[in-house]
């Protein structure tokens, strides 16, 4: 006894619908186990008083002062080139004073702040230049240059690139949790740099070179991917007070955005970004590799706290002629997908 056409064509749809189906409860499934929180601030310039606002938003996520009691706390901020009338290229100093500030208050024994810049080799001129320097020496806050440091090497636990190690500076094993103190850019060659893409700084020039080529060679979205799943940084603040557009991470404009965005997790934390952007996280290569693998970057499974996405969403310009940028833009379907 054979099959009839219609019966054939019959059994390939019901078979398509019942794949579906189950495509459709997997997917499901994977999102109610990869809920996140992420906390947004309106903070209308650096004279504000960040310090309480960062402790609002740890109070707001579930962070309370036992959790940070006597811990040892690394601040890890975006340095990357320095230009005194440029704020809008690194982590402001005025950010990273709030944020120790607000650590201190909530019992942390101490707070270091550290970085790795992948353009210059001159940390401690980035440092002085950015103005950083002057307020962790006013806050008697000490600075690790993480290029230079000693370091020691782990299994790659994400495997996206072909690299099968990670060196890291010696400092991340002796300090409890990691704060990814980042900036809201766009990026020529990611679409945006945020938390994660932040993390190139932790990799120690000394080792993958300036501007960290090894990774470059590896592939950037991967090596981002990689260093998220070794590294497993435990916060995320964002400055995006004022951000950057365009041609980033240094030879974008200024765009005031008005913004703090904080969670403990960096994809939540970065798609959360990408959307007070007006970039629909699906169209960063990065981003959506990192759904179900890192965390969620799905709006329904990520709970807002402080101001909703729409009170402070501004359009980010992008530029058509970087290929990183043509495709970012929200669209009709982000908001849906």
């Amino acid at each position: 006894m054979g099959f009839t056409r219609r019966e054939f064509l019959g059994a390939c749809i019901g078979g398509a619908i019942l794949a579906a189906s189950g495509l459709f409860l997997w997917r499901k499934f994977l999102r109610s186990t990869w809920q996140a929180q992420t906390f947004i601030a309106k903070v209308p310039g650096y004279q504000a008083d960040i310090a309480t606002v960062i402790c609002e938003g740890l109070a707001h996520l579930g962070i309370s002062p036992q959790e940070i009691k006597g811990k040892r706390i690394l601040l890890k901020p975006n340095l990357v080139e320095t230009n005194p009338a440029s704020i809008h290229i690194n982590t402001h100093p005025l950010v990273v004073r709030g944020a120790v500030e607000a650590f201190l208050k909530f019992g942390a024994s101490r707070v270091m702040v550290a970085e790795g810049p992948g353009h210059c080799r001159d940390t401690l001129r980035v440092l002085e230049e950015s103005g950083l320097g002057e307020v962790l020496w006013e806050d008697r806050i000490p600075f690790i240059d993480l290029n230079y440091q000693d370091a020691y090497s782990m299994p790659n636990v994400g495997k996206f690139s072909s690299l099968t190690s990670l060196t890291f500076p010696a400092i991340l094993r002796q300090v409890d949790l990691i704060v990814s103190l980042a900036k809201l850019k766009t990026h020529h060659w990611a679409g945006i740099t945020l938390s994660m893409k932040n993390l190139f700084g932790f990799m120690p020039g000394l080792y993958y070179g300036w501007p960290k080529n090894v990774l470059h060679y590896a592939g950037i979205e991967e090596a981002i991917l990689d260093i998220t799943a070794t590294l497993r940084p435990h916060l995320a603040i964002v400055d995006g007070i004022v951000g950057m557009e365009g041609d980033g991470p240094i030879m974008g404009d200024p765009k005031p955005a008005g913004v703090l965005v904080m969670g403990r997790n960096l994809p939540a934390v970065d798609a959360t970004c990408a959307r007070v952007m007006k970039i629909n996280p699906y169209r960063v290569g990065y981003l959506k590799r990192a759904e179900f693998v890192l965390g969620t970057i799905n709006e329904a499974d990520i709970v807002q706290v402080g101001e909703p996405i729409a009170a402070v969403a501004t359009e980010f310009t992008l530029l058509n002629y970087i290929p990183s940028q043509k495709s970012l833009r929200m669209g009709f379907w982000g908001k849906f997908i």
